[in-house]
């Protein structure tokens, strides 16, 4: 099965719409979290997950967006976008982001966290002693997460020894069925890694093989729509740059 990997999303739909045109064919589509948030097009965003999406969870910005977690732990422009995009959300998309988990399990080989398994909503996995403390906490052989906006890969060895990859365009991983894994496809809609480009993965099941991408799109087009929007300028200006 060839699945699309995507995450972090956060409204943008010119992003995700050049996501979903590169990535071509796929038998299924995994959404690890932040359809919405921050960006100028919650309903587009969410509608084209319902289309196309096999399995999705429910992140942070989604939750404060819906008004289901407390928006003062947001900095001030976070909490703008994330009230502005709850407003502009149809009755038939609250609805279905309601409806999500923060986390779900996949034919039992697959978990996915949009933070973390321990912490689904708010830990940003980013470090070697983290993982190996969130590899204790599920049994699954990969975890899927998003949240902190890197491409990212965890690797635990048999002998419990834990090693970070930071795969970079058109990177290739094979999963050996002796190591364990946490993989992050990246972000969609607000990479954070000083490269501005979406990003997204494939993983093929039968293969048992993991691909990185990033992808240009026209980030321009994005900032216009917020500028006319009158969302925050920090959260349009950061897409140029990858931060």
């Amino acid at each position: 099965m060839r699945v699309l990997v995507v995450s972090d999303i956060h409204s943008n739909r010119v992003a995700f719409e050049t996501v979903l045109e590169a990535a071509g064919s796929f038998d299924a589509l995994w959404c690890v979290g932040d359809t919405i948030g921050y960006g100028p097009m919650p309903n587009e965003c969410v509608a084209l997950i319902m289309q196309h999406a096999t399995v999705a969870i429910v992140g942070n910005h989604d939750l404060a967006s819906l008004g289901m977690i407390d928006l003062s732990d947001f900095n001030p422009d976070a909490r703008r976008a994330n009230i502005w995009n709850g407003a502009q959300l149809t009755p038939e998309y609250r609805e279905y982001l309601q409806k999500l988990q923060p986390a779900a399990m996949i034919d039992g080989q697959f978990e996915m966290a949009h933070g973390s398994p321990r912490e689904p909503i708010w830990e940003y996995l980013l470090h070697e002693e983290q993982a190996l403390d969130n590899f204790q906490v599920f049994d699954a052989q990969v975890c899927l997460i998003g949240h902190s906006h890197v491409p990212l890969i965890f690797v635990l060895s048999p002998e419990g020894h834990c090693r970070r990859v930071l795969p970079r365009h058109g990177a290739r991983l094979e999963l050996s069925s002796h190591d364990r894994y946490f993989i992050n496809p990246g972000s969609v809609g607000q990479p954070r890694d000083q490269d501005p480009r979406a990003a997204y993965a494939i993983l093929d099941t039968e293969a048992g093989v993991v691909r990185f991408f990033r992808i240009e799109y026209d980030i321009a087009r994005t900032q216009q729509q917020m500028r006319e929007l009158n969302l925050p300028p920090a959260l349009w200006q950061r897409l140029k740059v990858g931060m």
